[in-house]
């Protein structure tokens, strides 16, 4: 069974899609932009504090679904800027342990809302 996940402590889907959708144990969070969940503006032009918003984000949606950043699997983290990916890794290295989640990284042209970063999740929900 899908259920929908969404909490006013993350920003609303800015399109046709949920903030994040439950499937068993399994919580799939739609990609965060930096957005204040409370004006809906980019909390910033720097791209590390941008980073920082969207995992801020994605951990208000997994308590709403019950679980938190610390059972993330998996992770995508859109950048559009490579020369900033040392700085995003150390910020990104704040919110996780080991055993860290999987995680891909790619360089975008651009992003909704000219966002520098973007960050997708896959989270296991305690049943």
């Amino acid at each position: 069974m899908l259920t929908p996940v969404a909490t006013a402590d993350a920003p609303a889907a800015v399109g046709p899609f949920s903030q994040a959708i439950r499937c068993g144990q399994m919580l799939f969070v739609s990609g965060q932009l930096p957005l204040d969940p409370e004006t809906g503006a980019i909390v910033s032009d720097d791209p590390v504090l941008q980073l920082r918003q969207c995992l801020a984000n994605i951990a208000a949606i997994a308590k709403a679904a019950g679980t938190d950043l610390s059972r993330t699997v998996k992770t995508t983290v859109l950048i559009t800027d490579m020369s900033k990916f040392g700085e995003l890794n150390e910020e990104y290295a704040r919110f996780f342990h080991a055993p860290f989640p999987a995680r891909a990284c790619f360089e975008v042209s651009a992003l909704p809302k000219a966002a520098n970063v973007e960050i997708e999740a896959v989270i296991l929900c305690v049943e």
